[in-house]
């Protein structure tokens, strides 16, 4: 099973990008070092736009194809500096794209063919160039960025350059706590899964029984099973210790001994090596987890509340001895982080909505009693929750909101920084632009010295 998974794009944008219908007779409209620009490509975007917005300004097409600009001279700069970006990293984001829109149809590989007209690998193909140009333009961008930083007394200098009467006006917000556990399989279902996969590997290697169909049939992880279990190519780090272990020590073709990680237990099969990187497939076996393992992880949870509440430990010590070290917040005391800023803290709305009627009535110190919740991987898992503190709805200042007018100061400083380098680059480099766009009011920094070499 794969560790980690890059983080997804828009799945939505993803697909818009890759299967809009191209109406207009396709040409270039603009050069950027080695890059090009198609119209299909405006127009794709302006679509897009359209659709989700209703309602465009004007220049909207002037917007767009300014942001397309800097992203090809992002590209164009990454290649000169010979910026990687491998062919493993673009196929595991593929993957990532193909399997996300596969969840949202339920796993039907004929109602995505049906939809998109293409098969699961026409559509990599199609999309794995654009994907690599996305990639260089992140990595240039992350690269440019990096130094970008303020200092405590450029903090204080955006907050006051503010206008009083324009400062935002925040929402109550909250900081929440939680100790996970995660239900452990009795020993009667361990071995049950065992011995469906021991019957398993005896059907192939004895009776000669297809790895991939047993995989389709069998397996427990839906996204590779409805490849016949391939996994597709990988390096080392991308699978968990236990199977990249046993993965790495086989031959081409050879089928492992049974192999048990934190996802459950593997079969796997080496399909091909390929230097440092590896092709396998793998069934997956889950054993199941019965009434009896929730209720009593349940009631084990409630016991190191009543703990906490006792003054036997404190919360966050007890999330180092209880918790479950998987979930991001074990490594945060305990605290959960808002994905959507990066910090502590949450506005109601952010809140999971099990999280939100939790703590609705709970006072600052309260500990919920024990209640299960789903993972990312559908998997059950039990928590407690902590409210550690309420602010009241307010005005913007830098005692209560520091962190936020900190980042709000750093990305303005990066967009600023970011324009700079735009336009030093673009002094350096071979720009030609299609006099139908010339007249953009925002073009001007492409289009000045046209005729550079």
């Amino acid at each position: 099973m794969i560790k980690k998974l890059i983080p997804l794009f828009i799945l939505t944008c993803f697909a818009a990008s890759l299967f809009s219908q191209r109406e207009v007779i396709d040409k270039v409209i603009a050069q950027v070092g080695g890059e090009i620009v198609l119209l299909s490509e405006l127009e794709e975007q302006f679509s897009l736009i359209k659709e989700r917005q209703g309602d465009v300004p004007a220049d909207a097409r002037c917007m767009i194809l300014d942001n397309i600009l800097t992203t090809k001279l992002l590209v164009n700069q990454a290649k000169l500096d010979s910026i990687e970006v491998t062919d493993e990293e673009v196929e595991a984001q593929l993957n990532a794209r193909i399997e996300q829109i596969l969840e949202y149809m339920g796993g039907d590989l004929e109602q995505f063919q049906d939809y998109y007209g293409q098969t699961v690998t026409e559509v990599k193909d199609a999309f794995r160039q654009d994907l690599r140009a996305q990639l260089l333009s992140d990595r240039m961008r992350a690269q440019v960025m990096q130094n970008v930083t303020v200092t405590p007394s450029e903090v204080k200098r955006f907050f006051n350059n503010i206008p009083r009467d324009s400062l935002p006006y925040f929402d109550s917000e909250v900081e929440v706590g939680e100790i996970v556990m995660k239900p452990q399989v009795n020993e009667v279902e361990r071995q049950k899964a065992i011995d469906k996969l021991k019957e398993l590997r005896r059907r192939i290697v004895e009776d000669g029984e297809d790895f991939a169909e047993l995989a389709r049939l069998f397996s427990d992880d839906p996204g590779s099973a409805r490849l016949g279990g391939d996994l597709g190519w990988t390096k080392r780090g991308k699978f968990v210790p236990e199977f990249e272990a046993a993965a790495y020590k086989l031959d081409d073709n050879e089928i492992s001994d049974i192999v048990e990680s934190e996802f459950g237990f593997h079969l796997i099969q080496l399909i091909a090596r390929r230097g440092n990187s590896i092709n396998t497939r793998h069934i997956l076996i889950k054993p199941q987890i019965t009434d009896k393992d929730l209720l009593l992880t349940q009631n084990k949870l409630d016991s190191v509340r009543n703990l906490i509440l006792a003054d036997s430990f404190t919360f966050s010590q007890a999330v180092k001895i209880f918790g479950y070290e998987d979930v991001q917040s074990y490594n945060n005391d305990g605290k959960m982080i808002n994905p959507k800023t990066g910090n502590t803290y949450f506005e109601i709305a952010d809140l999971e909505p099990d999280v939100y009627f939790t703590i609705d009535t709970m006072q600052v110190g309260g500990i919920s009693s024990a209640y299960s919740y789903l993972d990312p991987r559908g998997e059950t898992l039990y928590r407690i929750i902590n409210l550690q503190s309420r602010t009241e709805p307010h005005a913007a200042s830098l005692e209560k909101d520091y962190s936020k007018i900190q980042e709000a100061a750093i990305e303005q400083k990066r967009a600023t920084y970011m324009s700079d380098w735009v336009a030093q680059k673009v002094n350096d480099t071979y720009i030609r632009m299609d006099a139908k766009f010339e007249g953009c009011p925002n073009m001007q920094k492409w289009i000045e010295d046209r005729a550079k070499p």
